[in-house]
């Protein structure tokens, strides 16, 4: 039996390859996005626009198309990245990206709360370069705090909803061909959802909370 699915960010890169590939597995895919693409129209998913988890008002508007439907896998795919350096900083981009990266996810879950139940699962598209450990390279600085911060969240996430059990997964899909990379990744944007996907199916109450790289293995916070 197939999965009732949400999605945010779902117009293009790697949530739309999400979108298609639960979609030909015979799952029902809800796609969240601010304005939907062609491909997504054609994709065979729920589409629901106007859904910019940047804000309240957008998030809502998720919530009241899903009513009470009940969601087995919540994806939080959104996301944007800007560049601030030492001799370039801008807080009010710091802010956007920390509002969408950030607040985002915690928003659309938390209002999407009551439509999941005991063994809904919940992924958040995090980045390593939201990784204190990691960091060698400096700059990035909206960017690096927001995913940082998600990355907290999710771990209180996964420790809050293992009583309900609600397991989350902290995602990076590795460094994937983009918009968002200037298309210099190694991997295509199939191959990382492909690769998503079966995180999210490997995901269990056990391992709930983990920050794992698409392939599999984990991550330093």
């Amino acid at each position: 039996m197939g999965k009732t699915i949400v999605i945010t960010g779902a117009n293009r890169g790697i949530g739309l390859a999400m979108v298609q590939q639960w979609c030909t597995s015979g799952d029902t895919v809800f796609a969240a996005c601010r304005q939907p693409s062609q491909a997504l129209l054609d994709s065979g998913a729920k589409v629901i626009d106007g859904v910019d988890v940047g804000t309240p008002d957008g998030v809502m508007n998720l919530k009241s198309a899903l009513g009470n439907t009940p969601v087995d896998v919540l994806y939080n795919n959104a996301g944007i990245m800007c560049s601030e350096t030492v001799d370039a900083m801008d807080f009010e981009q710091i802010r956007e990206q920390f509002e969408t990266n950030t607040l985002g996810p915690l928003r659309v879950t938390m209002a999407l709360l009551e439509n999941l139940h005991e063994g809904s699962k919940v992924g958040l598209m995090t980045s390593r370069m939201g990784s204190i450990a990691d960091n060698t390279s400096g700059a990035k600085y909206g960017y690096r705090i927001s995913k940082a911060g998600l990355n907290a969240a999710g771990k209180s996430l996964a420790v809050d909803l293992h009583g309900r059990g609600i397991a989350v997964a902290i995602l990076h899909p590795g460094w994937v061909q983009t918009d968002m990379t200037g298309q210099s990744g190694n991997l295509t944007v199939d191959e990382a959802a492909s690769n998503l996907i079966a995180r999210m199916d490997a995901l269990t109450l056990e391992n709930s909370g983990t920050f794992w790289h698409s392939d599999g293995s984990a991550l330093p916070w």
